[in-house]
């Protein structure tokens, strides 16, 4: 992109924004009718003009059902689309909506509405208007939250979600650019108050960006921090990958058990911490029947898991050899269990009825107890710094 955040996209950049595309049968674009939204349309409409062949792209729009004016904002988007010469859906937010989180709620709402209009159109790829300015909003709000590496890389280019690939083509475009694109075509857009209402989080934030940027941490150094921070993640991924591995050799002797995965909790305890932490993560959310872990759970529970090993590898042979558990947790619907000299983790019986004891997630006692490069043709070849599943 243009080092000048307040001119428009060129014909040769828009190109470039979805150059990888080229080969996809179909595509959906995600449009709410925003500036950012629009602007992805436009620019995708013109682009697949100049192709010979080229994806079919269907616009869809998801009402969430949160405002009166969404509706007319629907429409426009059709008019719009039709105009440009593409196929329009408007898909709705039906039932009731929660009274905390609506935010979250909502999103998870539109990926899913997003993700079977893919499918309905033959389309293995969305494609989202997130800009430069969400991606540095996102990392303030991760910052906040005191997310992990994982959670501190923000947004990725591509992710898959519901079986689907989100594509953020406009990931390092200023929200100004994107303006300046539409006003010189004269395209008029939607202005969403929601986006300013201080009620959430997220725009409390933007509002801050202005002070920040006079410091020096306007959106292009907060999402290039980003960035940064996904290629260590990555990086990080690999060492666990590897990790993992090297814990499957040291365990080829022993008899492999269905659902269940066990490592050496010797060799465990020598792997570096976050390597530890994220093998435990992965273990936990892939044989857990209660949704992701939180990670400050993960990290109390390797906390207990650490101080167990160290008992244990002390503990004489006789008491390291009479079967009894050095610990005995669950989390997220996954047991974790030391005993024998081997970490166990497997899918957690199901709850009982209240009033019943529950190992408790955070303490181990008893008392009340939560990565690939997808190529266009769904494969995962490998990891890549541009690819992340998503995650807080």
């Amino acid at each position: 992109m243009s080092d000048d955040d307040n001119s428009p996209i060129s014909a040769r950049a828009a190109k470039q924004l979805f150059a990888e595309l080229r080969s996809a049968p179909a595509l959906v674009l995600a449009v709410s009718g925003g500036p950012d939204s629009v602007a992805l349309m436009w620019l995708a409409a013109r682009w697949k003009r100049g192709l010979a062949r080229g994806p079919q792209l269907t616009v869809v729009t998801v009402d969430h059902g949160l405002r009166p004016e969404a509706a007319r904002e629907a429409r426009e988007v059709k008019r719009l689309a039709a105009e440009l010469g593409l196929a329009h859906r408007t898909l709705r937010w039906r039932g009731a909506k929660p009274d905390t989180g609506l935010p979250a709620a909502a999103r998870e709402a539109r990926y899913r509405l997003l993700a079977q209009a893919a499918r309905n159109a033959g389309a293995s790829h969305v494609l989202t208007a997130h800009t430069r300015d969400d991606q540095a909003e996102t990392l303030l709000m991760r910052l906040v939250r005191g997310s992990g590496l994982a959670g501190l890389s923000a947004m990725a280019r591509l992710t898959e979600r519901d079986g689907v690939v989100l594509v953020r083509p406009l990931l390092d475009v200023p929200k100004s650019q994107l303006i300046a694109t539409l006003r010189r075509a004269k395209i008029g857009f939607a202005d969403d108050p929601t986006n300013r209402d201080t009620a959430f989080t997220r725009p409390r934030l933007r509002a801050l960006l202005p002070q920040l940027a006079a410091e020096g941490g306007d959106s292009r150094s907060l999402a290039r921090l980003a960035g940064r921070l996904a290629r260590a993640n990555a990086a990080v991924d690999v060492l666990v990958d590897g990790a993992e591995r090297f814990l499957q050799l040291r365990a080829r002797g022993d008899a492999p058990q269905a659902g269940v995965r066990s490592f050496e909790a010797s060799a465990f305890a020598n792997l570096p911490e976050e390597v530890r932490l994220r093998l435990l993560l992965r273990a936990v959310n892939a044989l857990g029947h209660e949704g992701p872990a939180e990670l400050g759970k993960v990290e109390t529970l390797l906390a207990a898991l650490d101080q167990a090993i160290a008992a244990s590898l002390a503990a004489s042979p006789r008491a390291a050899a009479n079967g009894r558990p050095f610990l005995k947790q669950t989390l997220a619907g996954a047991l974790i269990s030391l005993a024998g000299g081997r970490i166990h983790i497997a899918p957690a019986p199901a709850r009982r009825s209240k009033g019943r004891m529950r190992a408790d997630h955070d303490t181990g006692r008893f008392g009340r107890v939560p990565s690939g490069h997808l190529n266009q043709a769904g494969k995962t070849p490998g990891r890549s710094p541009l690819f992340q599943r998503e995650s807080l």
